[in-house]
């Protein structure tokens, strides 16, 4: 029908779609607030709960905890599926950006079927169940090493034999879990699609404001502009182990073996800075050092890491923060230890959780996470669905951008140390250190969820698993695995957390190139004119009122937008990773003259899994 011949009969028509349109934004705004307002009582009443289980742990609060969190994620997931009658409706950008953001609240979707619900939820808790009872036993007869004590093991021993039988000891503990897992993924596929997505890797890349395909190709694309300089530091390490370890244990091109690295998962080599860094480069002011001259005592820390934020602008924290918060580990009961920020009542109720011991660690640790504790409070009031990074890799990117700028110069400035000795000898240090600990992770960070975004869209079938796994992690991390050959009777992908958990990892390969992204911006705005890994944005009012700004957005706009405000850019670009580690590649590339660098990513790891 057209709309010039039948001109009268469709203003009629468009005139009643109109009203019906706006009745349609109507309920929907209803909806959303409705939503809205009883989701945040669960978060509060989920988030209370929490807090008192992993700072009073007993069977009790872990029962509390669990239901008040079952409450929440329940209703939750009920309000997503049902919005999904305003799926085609043309909404205001707002309300339907809170639609959308709703649907992917959750890392799965659990299936209408309760009972499919329910074995799901089942599932999850049975495979986080056995990574975390998962132990090695070592030795008939003498007491199993936990995961603590075996990661204690790959990080300080250098008998390769030992460190071969640490890492396919913990690598076991999964096998079990490959069954469940196989369930798991078709039923959270089941739940996805109920939800408008094409399987649950679908809804995990959705909540990057982009086509999900889309989002695929800017992750390869940021990755091409880091491979380079991954490239020579794996050289350079591998050179470094080879000479530490022989010519029979580490291969002179190739991949590097697995268990080497000092990280159950080579995520991180850190472990292996003693052998890798040069005596005359160890880094000058030793943070552990710093901390122990001083006296530093677990309150001052926070102190240095609030004075950081209000030199920016940033408001100082209510005092609820400092009489609420746990900053070391209590002697009378068990606790978590593992560091957190909290935002009980998503308002003004922040809490940190630590138990802080005095180290130059736990110092970087408490600025990382008032990065949270900051965020938070800035976007405070925004409407619920707002409250929250722009991205997922927002919000640790915050932490670890004030991070970069915990430099000498701001241990000069707050009076820690001194002076500031400009070596460039001990900076290249500094930088491989960091390197190590830093930049390695972007291969691992990218490999961890293509592989579940391959298993999850059915491209990696139950069969293939394991090789599926070490292909991605020779091709991305340029590793294999020594001794034993594996098999599809393993499961090595369940030997990491994040994959029985069912937690998208993704978020911080994003976060690793945001910190960057963002400190260059922020050294840049602060008039920094010293080489990129020496600017610190302390003190600096304009950096400080664009930190502010993007802060207080929250998740109310797409993410390049709020990314906009602060670089100028709408797209992730790892130019600033290559800047500040600049001085380090070129140290790198000198270094491996005659060096093979790089390896072949094409040979399955069985043909590598020699008797190493």
């Amino acid at each position: 029908m057209s709309l010039r011949k039948y001109g009268v009969l469709a203003g009629l028509i468009i005139l009643g779609s109109s009203g019906a349109q706006a009745s349609v934004i109507d309920e929907a705004r209803h909806f959303m607030n409705d939503a809205e307002a009883k989701i945040e009582t669960l978060v509060v009443d989920s988030g209370r709960a929490d807090w008192v289980k992993s700072t009073y742990i007993t069977d009790d609060t872990e029962i509390i905890a669990a239901k008040a969190n079952e409450a929440w994620i329940t209703k939750t997931m009920e309000f997503a599926k049902k919005s999904m009658k305003y799926k085609n409706a043309k909404l205001p950008a707002d309300l339907e950006r809170k639609m959308q953001l709703l649907r992917v609240s959750f890392p799965f979707a659990a299936p209408s079927n309760p009972k499919e619900s329910a074995e799901l939820t089942r599932l999850l808790t049975s495979m986080e169940g056995t990574y975390g009872k998962g132990k090695w036993c070592k030795e008939p007869g003498k007491p199993c090493l936990d995961i603590t004590e075996i990661s204690k093991i790959i990080s300080t021993s250098q008998d390769p034999k030992e460190l071969l039988a640490a890492w396919d000891g913990w690598h076991q503990i999964s096998r079990p879990m490959k069954k469940d897992y196989t369930r798991f993924v078709e039923l959270a596929n089941k739940g996805a699609r109920e939800l408008g997505f094409k399987d649950t890797g679908d809804m995990w890349k959705s909540q990057f404001d982009m086509p999900a395909d889309a989002f695929a190709k800017d992750v390869d694309r940021i990755w091409n502009q880091v491979k380079p300089l991954y490239e020579s530091l794996h050289a350079y390490t591998r050179k470094k182990l080879r000479e530490k370890y022989g010519a029979s244990v580490v291969p002179e091109s190739g991949p590097i073996p697995a268990h080497l690295l000092g990280n159950l998962w080579a995520q991180e080599w850190n472990a292996v800075a003693p052998i890798v860094i040069p005596e005359d480069m160890k880094p000058g002011d030793d943070l552990d050092e710093v901390m122990a001259k001083n006296k530093v005592t677990p309150v001052q820390m926070m102190k240095y890491g609030e004075g950081f934020f209000t030199s920016l602008g940033l408001p100082s924290l209510p005092e609820s923060f400092w009489t609420r918060s746990q900053f070391v580990k209590p002697l009378d009961r068990e606790v978590v230890c593992h560091a957190s920020a909290w935002d009980i009542d998503t308002k003004d109720d922040l809490r940190i959780k630590m138990c802080i011991k005095g180290t130059g660690e736990d110092f970087v640790t408490t600025h990382h996470e008032l990065g949270h504790t900051f965020y938070q409070r800035a976007y405070k009031d925004q409407p619920l669905m707002f409250r929250e990074g722009a991205n997922d890799g927002f919000h640790e990117a915050i932490g670890d951008t004030v991070a970069l700028s915990i430099t000498p110069a701001y241990l000069q400035k707050v009076g820690l140390i001194s002076k500031v000795t400009n070596d460039p000898k001990k900076d290249t240090g500094q930088l491989l250190s960091m390197a190590l600990e830093r930049l390695v992770f972007f291969p691992f960070g990218i490999m961890m969820d293509k592989w579940r975004w391959k298993v999850f869209n059915g491209e990696i079938k139950p069969s293939q698993y394991n090789q599926a796994w070490w292909d991605l992690k020779r091709e991305y991390q340029g590793i294999a695995p020594a001794g034993r050959t594996r098999t599809e009777a393993d499961f090595d992908p369940g030997a990491k957390y994040h994959i029985p958990a069912n937690v998208s990892y993704v978020r911080y390969f994003v976060a690793r190139v945001l910190q960057f992204q963002f400190h260059q911006s922020l050294a840049k705005a602060a008039g920094c004119t010293e080489p990129l890994h020496r600017c610190s944005i302390y003190g600096n009012e304009k950096a400080g009122r664009m930190f502010r700004e993007m802060l207080a957005e929250g998740r109310s706009k797409p993410w390049p937008e709020t990314l906009k405000k602060l670089t100028g850019k709408t797209e992730l670009d790892a130019g600033a990773v290559m800047e500040y580690f600049a001085p380090l590649k070129k140290w790198l590339d000198e270094q491996n003259k005659g060096t093979t660098v790089g390896w072949d990513a094409q040979k399955g790891p069985s043909e590598h899994a020699t008797g190493r």
